[in-house]
């Protein structure tokens, strides 16, 4: 019995363990102040979803909060999802605002018109290389590359709309780009997922870095975690999460 013991806790444990971490919901709040005619924002971002169900109860606490849209920062599906699954993933995330697309590097593993068919479906928007204004007070833009590794993509299409004084929300899938756009273009928040933290990490030591919300040569930065995983559903040391962001607009 003892060795029986010892064999579920060395061999079972540790994978148990792992998945329920990789299906936990963790939704992490930021705070953004920003210069404008006074205004209150609201987004939510979620990212990496890939095979995962979103949790009907994580949603249902969210409805009551009013968001001004729900970003879809790419990965939403992969050759593993069951299309099923992805009309219920959409129905759930589009009852929260006007929700926005922009694409990952497995998405189209299920087919890219077919995957468009079922966005439009839920009147999700896709933004590639593009900017999309939000009907605010604020000249208030969502801005979005195509993904990185299966298409071109252009920075300068994705801010060409951009005026001087607009407020700029920056989507990639891929964060590592962000350093570039800093470089050529001004935003004042940039949002991506993609490298999952790592996923399965040992403190400080991680195939990818652990994601975080901070400042980043002057702009302020969301790299998730994502919300599913890729390759083994498991997690350690590197919590699934989405995002609510709460911007204050004011002129002071």
């Amino acid at each position: 019995m003892l060795y029986l013991g010892l064999f579920l806790l060395v061999v079972i444990a540790p994978p148990l363990y792992m998945w329920k971490v990789a299906h936990e919901n963790n939704v992490l709040s930021h705070q953004l102040s920003l210069q404008g005619e006074q205004e209150k924002v609201r987004l939510f971002f979620i990212s990496d979803v890939h095979l995962r169900k979103i949790s009907k109860k994580m949603i249902a606490q969210l409805q009551g909060h009013h968001f001004d849209a729900v970003i879809i920062g790419g990965d939403f599906a992969d050759s593993r999802t069951p299309i099923d699954r992805i009309h219920e993933n959409l129905s759930l995330l589009t009852s929260l605002g006007p929700t926005y697309f922009i694409w990952g590097n497995n998405d189209r593993e299920i087919g890219e018109e077919r995957l468009k068919d079922i966005l439009q479906a839920y009147h999700v928007q896709i933004i590639v290389n593009d900017a999309v204004q939000l009907p605010l007070k604020n000249s208030f833009w969502l801005s979005a590359i195509e993904d990185t590794t299966v298409k071109e993509y252009s920075f300068e299409k994705a801010f060409a709309k951009i005026g001087d004084q607009d407020l700029v929300v920056f989507i990639a899938h891929n964060p590592e780009v962000f350093a570039k756009v800093r470089a050529k273009f001004r935003a004042d928040l940039m949002m991506g997922g993609h490298l999952h933290g790592g996923q399965i990490r040992f403190g400080p030591y991680g195939v990818h870095p652990n994601g975080s919300y901070r400042r980043r040569d002057g702009v302020m930065t969301l790299v998730s975690n994502g919300y599913g995983t890729t390759l083994v559903p498991f997690r350690f040391g590197a919590k699934p999460q989405c995002h609510i962001i709460d911007i204050d607009i004011s002129s002071k």
